[in-house]
């Protein structure tokens, strides 16, 4: 075995405990610094494969903006993990028929994987990077799925911010059209002084 398999079966180890470790974990700080140990070793499994762009992407954008953001949001929260865990059964049913659904469509996808015939054909003939290789795919073949993957992040959002947001009664807010349609005498009140009176 070469070294760079020993790295492979050492990568993927680390890999597969940290992901389970994030499920099991009691302490939501814990679960996120196994998830950052894992996007690690997933970026080195990138690394050995040759796509060091997908590494450098995983790396910068997970690890330094998504699970660094997890773990400020995690520490930042005063979240009541007590009251949190009465609640569990309650919603466990859900999260079994969840699991199960899960499980069923990875089976699915698992069993009737095949590779195309001539997929991991090299391209000869001209020198391509990683970052090439992957706008070519993402822009030609895979172009309504990029599309729609954009599209279901998009909807994502929105629903995070429709349902975290909440109205308060005692927060001012700005009202554009009432701005807009201030006039100078609702604004300016121009009071004559005698000279030496003040104002009362």
């Amino acid at each position: 075995m070469t070294i760079a398999g020993y790295f492979f079966y050492l990568f993927s180890i680390v890999l597969i405990s940290s992901g389970a470790m994030v499920i099991s974990a009691r302490n939501p700080v814990h679960s996120v610094l196994f998830l950052i140990l894992a996007f690690l070793n997933a970026a080195g499994l990138f690394v050995l494969l040759g796509a060091e762009f997908l590494a450098m992407i995983l790396v910068i954008v997970y690890v330094g903006a998504v699970a660094v953001l997890f773990l400020f949001v995690v520490m930042t929260l005063d979240i009541d993990f007590v009251q949190l865990r009465k609640g569990m059964s309650r919603y466990l049913p859900i999260g079994i028929l969840v699991g199960l659904v899960l499980v069923t469509e990875l089976i699915l996808v698992v069993g009737g994987f095949s590779v195309a015939p001539g997929a991991f054909r090299p391209v000869t003939g001209e020198h391509v990077t990683n970052t090439e290789a992957i706008g070519r795919v993402l822009y030609t073949d895979y172009l309504y799925f990029f599309q729609l993957s954009g599209l279901v992040l998009l909807v994502a959002m929105i629903g995070a911010i429709v349902l975290t947001l909440r109205h308060r009664s005692d927060s001012k807010r700005q009202t554009i059209a009432r701005q807009v349609g201030r006039r100078r005498e609702d604004a300016i009140e121009v009071v004559k002084v005698e000279t030496g009176k003040g104002i009362s």
